[in-house]
């Protein structure tokens, strides 16, 4: 496939692009990916695992742009996809209109991370290369006719992206999750002076109260995870998993693949009662920022969701100078903890004219929604006055 000047060719796996040449395209400081999800020993290991694969509904189909010398330029990680799970940006409305006017929305092409709501670029284009990146959006326009996909989604984008993107003519859309942003504090206590009494009174009995029964927290990374630890985890994980959606996306296979390559970006907060752990949650470390993803426990014990999930990452990110807590998507609880809205980015290319009119108007009116609500959330943050942060 040529896309202008340059050369697209569509891999059908990761392990058909080398790991060096991926990462190379991939934002890097000192050698080390930004964005745990972006690299490639991530992406591998959701195919080696078969979780992302075409038997799941997510068909690998990068696009790896090169010159003419065959010199990698840019790379859009894309699936070809036969439905809408493990996206978390919600299109069954969009699919069942086209449906009902007899059209197929399936196959379409999904450029993400899958199963993975945090946000990460997803034109890989080392420098400021605008043209490259527009040859690449060219080339998934190509593709989809090529695929008959319907569409084209690329989800959890940065702001100016989804910009950049939008100009290229697809639709822009918003969303919201909850974010915690380090304001250079040197401990949790120093953090909670910026609270109300009665907030922070709130949370130092939650903390206290998920621990009441002796329970420890551990945080282990790099060489202290071993097998045993993944074995506990994902009994928490496939309790959740079964709860909320009938079967979790990622199996005991994946956990093993990226404690083989991407121990030292993992941190796994266990809660133990004595020697036995009975909660979870496991974390990846950015540049600048850790990700909460996925957690799960085979006790209930009241607020020790909170303190696995959203206080120990705090603990955490104040501890290694990171600057943000994303603890994945939705949920307005955690707005009482400290986390506030923070606006995330999806831009989509639509084939069919009708839909993509209507998709449009849609996504006009839904942008003011989401910007009305998230005004009114401000109100409901934590903070004492005078104490809001610098975002």
């Amino acid at each position: 496939m040529s896309s202008s000047a340059y050369k697209a060719t569509i891999h059908p796996s990761t392990a058909s692009i080398p790991a060096a040449v991926w990462n190379s395209l991939v934002p890097s400081t000192d050698g080390v990916t930004d964005n745990p999800f972006l690299d490639h020993a991530f992406f591998l290991a959701l195919e080696e695992s078969r979780c992302a694969t075409s038997r799941t509904g997510w068909q690998p189909q990068h696009i790896l742009l090169s010159d003419e010398a065959d010199e990698p330029l840019g790379l859009m990680p894309l699936f070809l996809k036969s439905h809408s799970m493990g996206e978390y940006v919600f299109d069954h409305g969009w699919a069942n209109a086209l449906e009902r006017a007899g059209g197929s929305y399936y196959p379409k092409l999904q450029c993400s991370v899958p199963f993975t709501p945090a946000t990460a670029p997803k034109l890989l284009v080392p420098g400021v290369k605008p043209e490259i990146k527009a040859s690449l959006l060219a080339a998934a326009q190509q593709l989809a006719s090529q695929r008959n996909a319907s569409s084209v989604h690329a989800t959890f984008v940065p702001q100016a992206e989804a910009d950049e993107i939008e100009i290229d003519g697809w639709l822009k859309r918003l969303d919201t999750q909850f974010h915690w942003h380090n304001q250079g504090y040197s401990s949790f206590d120093e953090f909670l002076e910026t609270l109300s009494s009665r907030k922070r009174k709130t949370i130092r009995r939650e903390r206290r109260d998920a621990l009441a029964d002796g329970l420890t927290v551990k945080w282990l990374s790099g060489s202290d995870l071993r097998e045993h630890h993944w074995d506990a985890f994902y009994d928490f994980y496939e309790d959740t998993g079964a709860r909320k959606w009938g079967r979790p996306y990622l199996n005991r296979e994946f956990f093993s693949l990226i404690n083989e390559t991407m121990a030292n970006r993992i941190v796994l907060m266990l809660a133990y009662d004595g020697p036995t752990p009975i909660a979870g949650a496991i974390n990846f470390v950015g540049k600048d920022r850790i990700f909460g993803r996925n957690w799960g426990c085979t006790r209930d014990v009241p607020f020790l969701h909170f303190e696995l999930c959203y206080y120990q990452a705090i603990d955490y990110a104040i501890q290694h100078n990171l600057q943000v807590v994303e603890a994945g998507a939705q949920g307005e609880h955690k707005l009482a903890r400290g986390y506030e809205p923070s606006t995330t980015y999806s831009v989509h290319w639509i084939a069919h004219p009708a839909l993509r009119e209507a998709i449009a108007d849609y996504l006009d009116h839904e942008r003011t929604s989401v910007e009305h609500n998230q005004e009114l959330l401000e109100q409901f943050t934590p903070f004492r006055k005078g104490e809001r942060t610098n975002r």
